[in-house]
């Protein structure tokens, strides 16, 4: 997108010149000499969005002066000043789940533009996006060393339909690049290319100028970023659609909370016992909507890698960002990774000419801190349903042993002296509640606690050569003993790049991670998004037979539950090399931190600290083998792809021909007849409870994920269009059809509906009482012509960016989501899709009001409501008793509110640009 030069502000615009490039660039202390405002003591993150308004602050891009002064009544007001502001991010990164329907929505707007006498060419990404195809892999074949291969031959069988709508896209749209399978994920790929701390373009005289590089993304991992001093985070697909052509992003200047890290880290400990410690804290601190800024002396410490890994799981503590400022460690990183020497200067220099620069005598004002001694880390886990439940592993099997408790409703307290006098190995504890049952057909038996799926995955650390060359250091001391996983477990590693292949290899681990079954099986999430692909028929027949807690461990970011696998109910999040510890382990009822993890060739009793690697030893193996010229090599053809992707043939056409007969690719309803003019929005009469939800109900729960099956209104679908249950794919491969993803919608293995007892799954209530699919539910009172609302709890919508928990519930006919709160991307997703979100006042929720489901609602003063207002909301009950209570509007701003008008933040686009 062409920099505009601003009209007051181009008196705060600069020249710097950096050994033979010189650059134009929009000078905060030029702004405070301006008399704009004092700005010395403002964050680097907040100070990255002062210059994007600073740069667009022209009279045409909806910002204001008033707008700029506010970031120094910020600083005066000790960190707060929600003032209302239009932010605009240079670029926008897609992975491929969310990509896809993102695509198809473009393709639908082209159709949508051109009925209502528009130019289809109107509709192209003005900002640069990329596409990274990383969620499609699944973890088919494992433990063998042609698992990759084989694997990538099923991604292309499955996923074919959908390679060929991307690569038209590529072909058909402006500034939209597409990564191919197989090269990495979206968020490592841009940490170790595409990222560039400072971004440069041209304005419309022709000259170059420096800016900071920010972007949104269609995943919530997009956060991972800002460990590279890159603002970036994840919104919806819906709204990044809207990003991308060139609609700004409405935001609040958000607080900006101070983490301050001091001391290092110590022995035995890695960056992601550091980070569960650091989601505990913050998800306990509340910082939903925030900024998060880590400082401190500690940082001096703190490699760029693990920086990244904490800048990852902003999603996990709530914050909007965890932001890391430039300094010489962002330097370092940037010459490691293969970016060019002139980018690198340039970095320099603009950070330290504008204030973004961490030096000794960086002190700004934050709204409130915290602080943590990285010295006082200790190993540990996440688990098992969520990434705050933090557990040092010291605590991980007596932590467990209540989990089981709590599920077969026993006295957790019979852990206290039980479990340690009697360990884990030895005969049933008197009334202990563990299960276990052998396995047809081989000589082993599973227990609640067996870990049936042990992988190495994700962005979150597989972008961290620390940890990376930990776990393989295990490996290899463990083999060197004679252990090996256990016969039961599911092992692999899914890197997030193939630099770590380049390393791993160079380093000689490969071998050794091979023997310990942790073959590599693709690149890309795999089992973090719930890739992780079936088990062996025998051991998913013995779990679910017996009604078995099996567990997952994994080096990923999300342990939601029925995430991981269909067969398992705990999953938990560990480091790699506590993976690998995991899968020789084989139970999580085994204190690492006590109990032998094996035994060696002689019969020896092996505890972890016999094979745990020191710190040096990692420290040596990584600057020895993680070099500058493995990621020039494995970065220098990265969007040209391999043999089968460049096979991948599609047409040249300006509009998308969709294939009727296509299970993957539907041209989307949303602008089908759409008129040119927007609509009003109306009160909610009669109005019928879809369901009734409990607190933390994350888009893993509303939106289709995983693998589904034939007795599914999505696979019954599926069945009825002759695709057999073994093509059925997954939910996420099929978001760009919407007849597969609105079937799919609340319909989570694990979503338990208030209005049922006892039941998980996605039921509910149909017209006639009766308990029914929710999808059916849904179709007979839209067939009735009877809106729908959806009754949550507190964090509504946490999780995952993903479009399809608001497109999913749009569709099935739900106007309105009343919730305690909401999760920030949820929130933002459901208004640019239509719904309107509202949350309880007074301290009323579901349970005070005694919801069962049969109440009609009624919801008014919606005619010309206003951002964040109160409206009455009438309930009548089944005896014909009513109650009014009051709820608040979680249409947050004017903006919202005219996307809302219009149907959503796509019909108000296309409107607009149809007009233009």
């Amino acid at each position: 997108m062409p920099i505009t030069v601003g009209h007051d502000t181009a008196k705060t615009r600069r020249s710097l010149k950096v050994g033979d490039q010189t650059v134009s660039y929009y000078s905060i202390p030029a702004a405070q000499e301006a008399g704009f405002g004092d700005f010395s003591k403002l964050p680097a993150s907040l100070k990255v969005v002062l210059e994007n308004i600073l740069r667009f602050e022209d009279g045409g891009f909806s910002v204001s002066i008033d707008d700029i002064k506010a970031f120094g009544e910020w600083a005066e007001n000790g960190g707060r000043n929600p003032r209302e502001i239009a932010y605009r991010p240079a670029r926008v990164l897609m992975q491929d789940f969310t990509g896809v329907p993102a695509v198809v929505d473009l393709a639908a707007m082209r159709d949508g533009i051109k009925a209502l006498g528009g130019d289809a060419q109107k509709i192209n990404p003005l900002n640069p996006v990329d596409l990274v195809i990383d969620h499609s892999v699944m973890i088919d074949y494992f433990g063998t060393g042609d698992a990759f291969k084989r694997n990538v031959e099923r991604e292309y069988e499955r996923n074919l339909e959908r390679y060929t709508f991307l690569k038209w896209g590529q072909k058909a749209f402006n500034n939209f690049r597409v990564v191919p399978p197989g090269t990495g994920i979206c968020h490592q790929v841009n940490v170790e290319y595409l990222a560039q701390t400072v971004w440069t373009d041209t304005d419309q005289s022709g000259e170059t100028v420096a800016y900071p590089d920010t972007l949104v993304g269609t995943d919530s991992h997009t956060t991972m970023v800002n460990g590279l001093g890159v603002l970036g985070w994840g919104v919806g697909g819906i709204e990044a659609e809207a990003a991308m052509l060139g609609q700004p992003i409405s935001m609040l200047i958000p607080e900006v909370v101070g983490f301050k890290l001091t001391g290092e880290m110590v022995e035995g400990t890695t960056g992601t016992d550091l980070v569960l410690k650091i989601v505990e804290m913050l998800r306990e601190k509340g910082v939903v909507g925030k900024f998060v800024e880590f400082y401190g002396p500690g940082l001096d410490h703190l490699p760029l890698p693990d920086r990244a890994t904490i800048a990852n799981m902003a999603p996990e503590y709530g914050a909007t960002c965890g932001f890391f400022p430039v300094d010489d460690e962002t330097l370092k990183y940037l010459r490691q990774t293969g970016r060019d020497e002139a980018r690198i200067a340039l970095v320099e220099a603009y950070a330290k000419e504008n204030g973004f620069w961490r030096g000794a005598d960086y002190a700004p004002v934050y709204t409130d801190t915290l602080e943590l001694d990285m010295g006082q880390i200790v190993p540990a886990i996440s688990g098992p349903k969520r990434p705050q439940d933090y557990l040092p592993l010291s605590q991980a099997a007596e932590g467990f042993f209540k989990v089981v408790s709590e599920y077969r409703g026993e006295d957790a307290e019979l852990e206290a002296a039980n479990m340690a006098d009697e360990g884990p190995a030895s005969d049933p504890i008197p009334g202990d509640p563990r299960k276990s049952a052998p396995v047809e057909g081989q000589d082993y038996t599973l227990r609640d606690g067996s870990v049936v799926i042990a992988s190495i995955t994700s962005c979150t650390n597989t972008s961290n050569p620390y940890v990376l060359i930990g776990a393989g250091l295990l490996a290899r001391k463990a083999r060197a003993l004679g252990l090996t996983r256990k016969p039961w477990v599911k092992t692999s590693l899914a890197p997030g790049s193939q630099v770590v292949s380049e390393y791993l290899e160079a380093a000689g681990l490969q071998d050794d991670l091979d023997a310990l079954g942790f073959n590599l099986v693709g690149y890309g999430c795999t089992t973090c998004i719930g890739n992780s692909g079936p088990l062996q028929p025998e051991i998913s027949k013995a779990i679910q037979d017996n009604d078995l807690v099996a567990t997952a461990v994994l080096s990923g970011n999300r342990n939601f539950e029925g995430r991981i696998s269909p067969d398992v109910r705990a999953n938990y999040l560990a480091s790699p090399p506590l993976v690998v510890a995991y899968a020789i382990a084989g139970d999580m009822n085994i204190d690492l931190t006590r109990d032998p993890i094996g035994k060696d060739k002689d019969g020896n009793d092996v505890f972890l600290k016999d094979i745990w690697p020191t710190s040096k030893e990692i420290s040596d193996l990584v600057h020895e083998t993680v070099t500058r010229e493995a990621f020039q090599k494995k970065y220098a053809d990265v969007f040209k792809g391999d043999e089968k992707w460049q096979s991948v043939e599609t047409t040249d056409a300006e509009t998308y021909d969709w294939p009727p007969t296509s299970t993957y690719i539907q041209n989307p309803p949303y602008f089908q007849g759409m008129g040119p003019e927007k609509g009003k929005i109306t009160n909610i009469e009669g109005a019928r409870e879809l369901l009734i939800l409990g607190d933390m109900i994350t888009t893993d729960h509303i939106s289709p994920a995983g693998s589904f099956t034939a007795d599914t209104p999505a696979g019954k679908y599926l069945i009825e269009r002759q695709v057999a249950p073994k093509d059925f794919n997954s939910y996420g491969s099929r978001r760009g059809n919407h007849e597969v993803m609105m079937r799919g919608t609340f319909a989570n293995i694990r979503i338990k509906n208030e209005m049922l007892d006892g039941v998980e799954g996605g039921f509910t209530k149909g017209p006639d009482g009766q308990v029914t699919t929710v999808f059916d539910a849904a179709m007979a009172y839209k067939e009735q012509g009877t809106p729908l609302v959806v009754i949550g709890g507190e964090q509504y919508g946490a999780g995952s960016s993903r479009d399809w928990a608001a497109k999913g519930t749009a569709l099935l006919g739900v106007k309105a989501v009343i919730a305690e709160s909401f999760e920030r991307i949820h929130r933002s997703n459901l208004v640019g899709m239509g719904v309107i979100p509202f949350e309880f006042t007074g301290g009323e929720n579901r349970k005070t009001l005694g919801l069962k489901g049969d109440e009609v609602i009624a919801i008014r003063g919606l005619e010309d409501v206003q951002p964040q207002a109160e409206v009455p909301c009438e309930i009548t009950y089944a005896d014909g008793s009513t109650r009014t209570i009051t709820l608040k509007c979680r249409i947050d701003t004017a903006p919202e509110k005219e996307y809302v008008e219009h149907g959503g933040v796509l019909h108000y686009v296309l409107r607009n640009l149809a007009k233009s």
